[in-house]
């Protein structure tokens, strides 16, 4: 599943933005992967004041930066769409500029990944994956 970290310097997110935010990055990973809605994880962290450098001095600018962890197997074309779909919602939802926002994708093989118990499955076999949990757990995961 994807992980997404947000993480922000100089600036502060209300409630309401981390929530925006992180439907933003959720819609744009399940309409660019085809990936379920349920498999996007967001996490969001701030830095203190002077904890964030840029080319060696402290960064005073407001930055938001998104590590997003997917699993391997999509092209460069799917993960740059991804990307430009999240950057412009991002930066409109913080208040910011898209200069002001960094996004970096990092593949991971399904492999070396375990969610819900299991192995993940290859990008496009989640539909059986997903159908072979419990169903405790199938109902609880959000639509």
């Amino acid at each position: 599943m994807p992980t997404y970290t947000v993480t922000v310097a100089n600036l502060s997110l209300s409630l309401q933005q981390k929530s925006h935010i992180a439907e933003a990055i959720t819609t744009a990973h399940n309409a660019q992967t085809g990936a379920p809605r349920f498999f996007a994880q967001v996490l969001f962290f701030s830095t203190d004041e002077g904890d964030h450098f840029v080319g060696g001095s402290v960064n005073k600018a407001p930055q938001l930066y998104v590590h997003g962890l997917i699993r391997q197997g999509r092209s460069n074309e799917v993960k740059q769409a991804l990307m430009s779909q999240m950057l412009e919602d991002i930066a409109r939802i913080a208040g910011i500029t898209a200069e002001d926002v960094w996004i970096y994708l990092q593949d991971i093989p399904a492999t070396q990944m375990i969610e819900f118990g299991r192995l993940l499955p290859a990008p496009g076999d989640e539909a059986e994956w997903e159908r072979e949990m419990t169903p405790e757990k199938r109902s609880r995961l959000p639509k």
